[in-house]
């Protein structure tokens, strides 16, 4: 899968600089706007001269109605400066950690419009605030923490490697937000039992609805997905997805199930391993049967609290599983129908 190998790359050794595209935050953020009326926005892993999460809601600041944008970056990125004129960046070492702070957004050309060239001056005119941070901008820095518990939403893309540690910290301190990640952390054990407590969910968006990433000039280009647009190089990757807390529509929705169970049972063979039945597609769940379910993770796409029940994953799945659900005899990883082994599946129960 073109762009798999350099994010997983990239996470064990903990350089994970993937910028966001423009295309694909527009896409997911515009069924958010209700959402960031009167609120105060972090991003806090953006460089704002760079980040299109920043530029997305600094132009929109007032069609937005923000109460104040923030944007933090850290000091150790190979992107960072390269667009813009940055007053204090350090050239010999090309790390520098700084904050915007955006309290009023004006058409300062007269155009009426905010185009990029506004950006530069929005950050360093009229109330707005750029200053170097003391630290390395980290998120999990006292200083960056501070202006954490200052913001309403956090929207941004966090370090994969660091995602577990950067979700908990957003539950912390109890923050809405809509954030990127990678398809499999849905199994991790810090995040699974989020989803099945409905405290995260998916957001709009996931593999090929996320057209690429931009990386640093260090970063491989192959596969045939590879590619370099406008000189920026970028990866693309059927592996990512949004998360979010915001009570969405989608989230509401519910599936229409088709499919019976008492008509075609072979269909759904139970498992070796698991008492529950196996459901390989997630538009077969059948509308006629009320016990356990394994389905593929990317049911979540469809999940809707209202109509299903999340019961456990088998993925790292033996703390905390439901009575019963494990069949005492076998192992608690892998499902298995005759022997085979399946992957990864999400137990769930229609309501």
């Amino acid at each position: 899968m073109a762009g798999n190998k350099n994010l997983h790359s990239a996470a064990k050794a903990k350089n994970d600089e993937f910028y966001t595209q423009k295309e694909d935050i527009e896409n997911e953020l515009k069924h958010y706007k209700d959402f960031f009326r009167d609120k105060v926005i972090f991003c806090n892993c953006d460089d704002p001269y760079e980040s299109e999460f920043f530029k997305y809601f600094a132009k929109r600041f007032n069609a937005l109605g923000l109460k104040k944008l923030i944007a933090t970056c850290y000091d150790g990125s190979p992107i960072v400066g390269n667009e813009i004129f940055l007053p204090f960046f350090q050239e010999d070492t090309g790390k520098t950690a700084f904050k915007v702070i955006i309290n009023e957004v004006q058409d300062w050309n007269g155009d009426g419009r905010t185009d990029l060239l506004d950006v530069a001056h929005i950050i360093q005119h009229g109330q707005n605030v750029l200053t170097e941070l003391e630290g390395n901008g980290d998120f999990r820095s006292a200083e960056c923490v501070e202006l954490l518990k200052q913001s309403d939403i956090v929207v941004t893309n966090p370090p994969f490697s660091l995602f577990r540690e950067y979700v908990k910290q957003l539950m912390t301190y109890e923050k809405k937000f809509i954030i990127i990640g990678n398809i499999n952390s849905i199994t991790y054990k810090e995040i699974f039992p989020l989803i099945k407590d409905n405290k995260m969910w998916l957001g709009y968006r996931m593999g090929r609805g996320i057209s690429g990433f931009i990386v640093p000039d260090k970063y491989e280009l192959y596969g045939t997905e590879a590619r370099i647009e406008n000189g920026k190089r970028i990866i693309s990757t059927n592996q990512c997805l949004w998360y979010t807390n915001l009570n969405i529509k989608k989230r509401n929705e519910e599936l229409p199930l088709v499919y019976s169970y008492e008509e075609n049972p072979e269909k759904y063979p139970h498992y070796d391993n698991y008492d529950a039945i196996e459901v390989s597609k997630t538009a077969e769940i059948p509308y006629d049967y009320y016990g356990a379910m394994g389905v593929p993770i990317t049911f979540l796409d469809k999940y809707n609290p209202a109509q299903f029940e999340i019961l456990w994953t088998s993925d790292r799945g033996g703390d905390g599983m439901i009575e019963n659900l494990k069949l005492p005899h076998t192992r608690y990883d892998a499902p298995i129908i005759n022997g085979q082994g399946k992957y990864k599946r999400i137990f769930i129960r229609r309501r």
